[in-house]
């Protein structure tokens, strides 16, 4: 490492979401950005770093201590495996993580035996107003939790140019609402009220633009009694200047109280039996994406290599939301709720 307490990282990738990782590595005091990698030269050129369209060529030139993957799924288990055998001992990979959970076990496995860790990029617990709510419930401040509720409305599903502008490959995913997006909500429920040990799903396919599901219910249960509502719907918006702030809205319901978020990012309270919010957490004042949660989490990863924190989203421990889909996507196919194990 640089210095014994820098990073040296290149990413591979240079598509839409990529803004938001190299804006964060570039605000990093203790990480430096040494080249990008995409099949498209002039993508990679525009980050303004050495640019590469081999992935192999740019580790063995810049031989870096961290790779960030923002590439599609398809290509995770290829680029892994590659960053693997050029010695690379930390990986940042986007999700969703792999095809599908055998390949995602299979890579996860690799990297325990090359000794690297992969932590997977699920940003969305990291973003503030969960971190927020959070708190609020380890302090006990609204008494037993009974029951979460999300309701996902990003507005961003009706008609044939859905998604075009910005992600065009979510038109051609065969499993889309869960396996791109609800997994954030898994990921966060699972942070705020622990793993869920069963799900129950109605999924249903709205636009017939694309090829997978786009809107759907999931029930989950939780330990302690507690259930988790996802209402997702892409067709549909919310009360919000930025739709995909917080993509929705959310409600946590305690014996002693309510946690509500807003379509502004900011969190109210309210004691049960009175008719009165309190704010816990103000508006969010980021314009780039979902508050600021990818600085956030790569901020936690640098931390958890040079400082030896510890970390959330290891490859190991996020399987169990990959599984956790494979049941969503079971459950559905055959009207029964699944349960979980492990």
């Amino acid at each position: 490492m640089t210095g014994g307490n820098h990073l040296r990282v290149a990413c591979v990738g240079a598509g839409y979401f990529a803004q938001f990782h190299y804006d964060s590595w570039r605000r990093m005091a203790r990480a430096d950005l040494v080249a990008a990698c995409d099949r498209d030269l002039e993508k990679a050129a525009a980050t303004g770093l050495p640019a590469y369209t081999d992935m192999r060529q740019m580790l063995g030139d810049q031989t870096p201590d961290l790779l960030d993957v923002i590439v599609p799924p398809g290509a995770h288990a290829e680029v892994i495996r590659a960053a693997l055998a050029a010695g690379v001992k930390w990986i940042i990979c986007q999700k969703p993580f792999c095809r599908d959970l055998p390949e995602g076990q299979a890579v996860t496995a690799a990297a325990k035996a090359a000794g690297a860790t992969i932590v997977v990029h699920e940003n969305f617990r990291f973003q503030p107003w969960y971190r927020t709510i959070k708190a609020v419930l380890d302090e006990g401040a609204i008494g037993d939790v009974h029951q979460v509720t999300f309701r996902l409305r990003p507005g961003d599903g009706q008609g044939p140019d859905a998604y075009l502008d910005r992600q065009p490959y979510f038109q051609q995913m065969p499993r889309f609402l869960i396996h791109e997006t609800g997994v954030h909500w898994v990921d966060t429920f699972r942070y705020l009220l622990g793993n869920p040990t069963a799900v129950y799903a109605d999924l249903r396919q709205m636009n017939p633009a694309i090829a997978g599901e786009d809107a759907g219910y999931i029930l989950f249960d939780h330990p302690n009694g507690a259930r988790a509502l996802f209402d997702g719907n892409r067709h549909l918006d919310h009360k919000a200047d930025n739709l995909r702030r917080t993509m929705g809205e959310a409600l946590i319901e305690g014996t002693q109280g309510t946690l509500r978020l807003h379509g502004d990012g900011s969190v109210t309270q309210r004691a049960f039996g009175s008719p009165t919010e309190t704010t816990v957490l103000g508006p969010d004042t980021w314009d780039g994406f979902g508050g600021d949660c990818v600085h956030a989490l790569q901020s936690h990863v640098v931390s958890g290599v040079l400082d030896g924190q510890p970390f959330e989203n290891e490859a190991a421990d996020y399987l169990y939301v990959m599984r956790v889909e494979e049941k969503i996507y079971a459950a559905a196919n055959t009207g029964q709720k699944q349960r979980i194990e492990g």
